[in-house]
């Protein structure tokens, strides 16, 4: 007699799948993003992104608090500054908007692991990662300026510096900066596959970081490339990365895959405001379950093979995942 293989067998109750359930979500797998800006008292929704909102510096402490108790082991920090010029010289400067957060954040919650993003557009009044002539982003200057604004958040509290900006050599230029400054221990994430992609909107609204004229094809990946992020991670770890990522995550799965098998390296992946958004708005048409929708969609980058899941859902999957153990 044939044996008959069924596999169906360790699927027909929720023990037993649990059982055999090859991946699986926790707080150990997510960091949380967060919007700071100037002023005081300032918990301000961003239209395109229901839920997340921009702090100033005094209610991100409040923010960190309610973080810290969800156990999420921590934030990425972006930095919206009420002032902007040609060369984004309020990244690097010690009484920034990110390095005065990093300072009382780290003094009050020294365990929570601070992210800082290394970029300029945010800085600059033109909206490009990097120092422009003529409309041309020169890749060599803007390096200088970004290995500068990764020491200055180092000092100011940063655990781990994370470069967006995809000018080339940029890794290896802060890795030589943090060192000539003892910050020896402090962290690179790079964004080392980072795509031109149309998923960033809602961001660029939470950070006031559109560019003014033109757009940024011409530093950040075309989508259709694959074997080419992995020749940029590639260049990121020989340059001193700890971290590489890969952004956006849910169009990109085949690339974590590809990153993850070839490289022994942790790997993030970020689930980005785009895709947070088209789950909030579907959801709020009453089309998708929220909860269903977004825990399929960090399950499926974690299954993927990123160990660093960057997402706005961080709270909501702390909550979701408690309601679970309780059911």
């Amino acid at each position: 007699m044939e044996l008959a293989k069924r596999p169906r067998r360790l699927r027909k109750n929720q023990n037993i799948r649990r059982l055999v359930r090859e991946t699986s979500l926790s707080m150990d797998d997510v960091i949380y993003p967060l919007f700071v800006v100037e002023g005081s008292g300032i918990k301000r929704e961003i239209p395109s992104m229901p839920d997340i909102y921009q702090f100033s510096i005094d209610r991100l402490m409040f923010e960190l608090d309610e973080i810290s108790k969800l156990n999420i082991p921590g934030i990425i920090l972006f930095g919206a500054p009420g002032k902007k010029d040609e060369e984004g010289s309020g990244a690097w400067n010690s009484n920034g908007i990110v390095q005065r957060a990093l300072i009382q954040a780290k003094k009050r919650f020294p365990e929570l692991i601070m992210v800082a993003d290394v970029c300029l557009c945010g800085y600059t009044n033109h909206g490009h990662c990097g120092k422009v002539e003529n409309h041309k982003v020169l890749n060599d200057a803007s390096v200088e300026l970004l290995a500068k604004t990764a020491l200055s958040y180092a000092v100011s509290g940063a655990d781990i510096v994370a470069p967006s900006d995809m000018m080339d050599g940029r890794v290896g230029a802060i890795r030589r900066e943090l060192e000539r400054n003892g910050m020896h221990d402090t962290g690179i994430m790079a964004y080392s596959a980072k795509y031109f992609s149309s998923f960033y909107g809602p961001f660029r609204d939470a950070a006031c970081s559109a560019p003014s004229y033109g757009n940024r094809s011409s530093y950040q990946m075309d989508s259709g490339n694959l074997k080419e992020a992995a020749r940029e991670v590639e260049l990121d770890i020989q340059e001193g990365a700890d971290i590489v990522m890969v952004k956006p995550a849910l169009s990109y799965t085949d690339v974590i895959v590809k990153i993850k098998s070839c490289f022994d390296i942790p790997l993030a992946a970020y689930n980005v405001s785009g895709e947070y958004s088209m789950i909030k708005a579907a959801s709020d048409k009453g089309w998708l379950d929220e909860k269903k929708a977004a825990t399929e969609v960090l399950l499926s980058i974690k299954r993927a093979g990123a160990d660093i899941i960057i997402t706005y859902f961080a709270k909501q999957l702390a909550g979701w995942l408690e309601e679970k153990i309780h059911m």
